[in-house]
C-alpha cells in the first residue's frame, strides 16, 4: 500500500521524540466503526512498532438517538445531520484525552473547526451504494410502489428521479440492525447501504456480480454503478482526524495514509466545499485515478426540486480540477 510521504520537518520531529506517550485512538462503537479503528491501530502498530496504541470508545449523540431521523436529532442538537456522530469526538479530541480520531469520512463536514484537521485517509474501500432486496433483480426489479428505506438525502433523492414510482421511508439504526429490519419486518422492500460496509464487516464477498447477503439467507445485494447511482464524497474512506497544532499526531497519521486516495477525497470534498454542501446536501460525487490523473463527476440535486445537474472534469492537480467540475455543471 503507497504511503503519503510526511514532510521532513515533521519526520526529523518524529525521529528525535523519545517519549512513550501512548497513541490512542478514538472511535464510536459501532461493529463498522470499531474494524475502521483495528484497521487504523494495525496500520499504526506497523508503521510505529515502539509506540503502544489504545483506543478509547465513545457513544455519540447519533448513536444515542436511534429513535428519529438524523435531521431531527441534528436540529434538536444545533448541528447538521450527521455533525450527531462526531460531535462528542471533536471534543475528546479538544481535551487531548484522544490522539486520532477515525471517522467513516463521509461524516465529516466539508469544512471544519480551525481547531481540527483531517490529517490523512487510509487506502479507500469500493465507494458503490448497494440495493439490499427480499429478492434478486436490482433496481429494476423493485415492483411499483416500493418502500425503499434509507437515512441518506442524497441516496433518497437518486431513487426518486430513477425511480419515481417507489417510496422512499427514513431508516436509522447501524448495519446490522438495517438489515435485520429488512429481513424481519415488512417495513421495506429494500434498503440503501454503502458497498464498504458491508465488505468491511463480512455480509459480502468480493465478486461484482449480484449475490446473497453472507449469514442473512433471503436478502440479496446488488451494486449499483457509481458512474450511475453517484456515491457521497469520501464515501468508502477512513478518515483520520488530529488537532490541528499537534504535529505529533499529524506524523502517525499521514505515515499510514494513502496518497491516491487521499488526492480523490480532496477533489471530491473540495467539490462539495465550492457547492457549500454539508453532509445533508444531495450531491453525489464519483472519481478515479490512474497515473496521478483524476477524473471527477458529480451529480448535484437543485434545493428547489428538478432534474439534477451534472458535470465532469478532469485532470492532476485536486483543487483546480474541483472549481473546473463546479463550473462544468449544467
Amino acid at each position: 500500500m503507497e504511503r503519503r510521504p510526511c514532510a521532513p520537518e515533521l519526520l526529523k520531529f518524529h525521529m528525535t521524540d523519545e517519549s512513550p506517550t501512548p497513541i490512542i485512538v478514538g472511535t464510536r462503537g459501532s461493529e463498522l466503526a470499531l474494524f475502521q479503528a483495528n484497521a487504523t491501530e494495525t496500520a499504526l502498530k506497523t508503521a510505529f512498532p515502539d509506540r503502544t496504541i489504545l483506543r478509547t470508545v465513545i457513544k455519540t449523540t447519533g448513536d444515542r438517538r436511534t429513535d428519529v431521523s438524523l435531521s431531527e436529532v441534528a436540529k434538536s442538537e444545533g448541528t447538521f445531520d450527521k455533525g450527531v456522530f462526531i460531535k462528542e469526538i471533536e471534543e475528546a479530541l479538544d481535551e487531548g484525552t484522544i490522539d486520532i480520531a477515525v471517522h467513516s469520512l463521509k461524516d465529516l463536514p466539508t469544512t471544519l473547526n480551525p481547531r481540527f484537521a483531517l490529517a490523512a485517509v487510509l487506502e479507500r474501500a469500493p465507494v458503490r451504494d448497494i440495493l439490499v432486496m427480499k429478492a434478486p433483480g436490482g433496481l429494476a426489479a423493485l415492483p411499483q410502489g416500493a418502500r425503499i428505506g434509507t437515512g441518506s438525502v442524497r441516496r433518497a433523492k437518486q431513487i426518486e428521479w430513477l425511480r419515481p414510482d417507489v417510496s422512499v421511508a427514513d431508516l436509522r439504526g447501524n448495519v446490522p440492525t438495517r438489515l435485520r429490519k429488512l429481513a424481519d419486518e415488512q417495513t421495506y422492500d429494500a434498503i440503501l447501504l454503502a458497498e464498504a460496509g458491508l465488505l468491511r464487516l463480512g455480509y459480502l464477498s468480493d465478486q461484482e456480480s449480484e449475490e446473497e447477503i453472507i449469514g442473512i439467507p433471503g436478502l440479496f445485494a446488488t451494486r449499483l454503478a457509481e458512474a450511475e447511482f453517484f456515491p457521497a464524497a469520501g464515501q468508502g474512506a477512513i478518515g483520520l482526524e488530529i488537532r490541528a497544532d499537534d504535529a505529533a499526531s499529524r506524523v502517525y497519521a499521514e505515515s499510514i495514509g494513502h496518497q491516491p486516495s487521499w488526492l480523490r477525497i480532496t477533489a471530491e470534498r473540495e467539490f462539495l466545499r465550492l457547492l457549500d454542501g454539508g453532509c445533508h446536501t444531495p450531491v453525489g460525487v464519483y472519481s478515479s485515478i490512474a497515473d496521478r490523473e483524476i477524473s471527477l463527476k458529480a451529480l448535484v440535486f437543485p434545493d428547489a426540486g428538478g432534474p439534477p445537474k451534472s458535470g465532469a472534469a478532469t485532470g492532476t492537480d485536486p483543487i483546480t480540477l474541483a472549481l473546473e467540475l463546479f463550473n462544468s455543471l449544467s
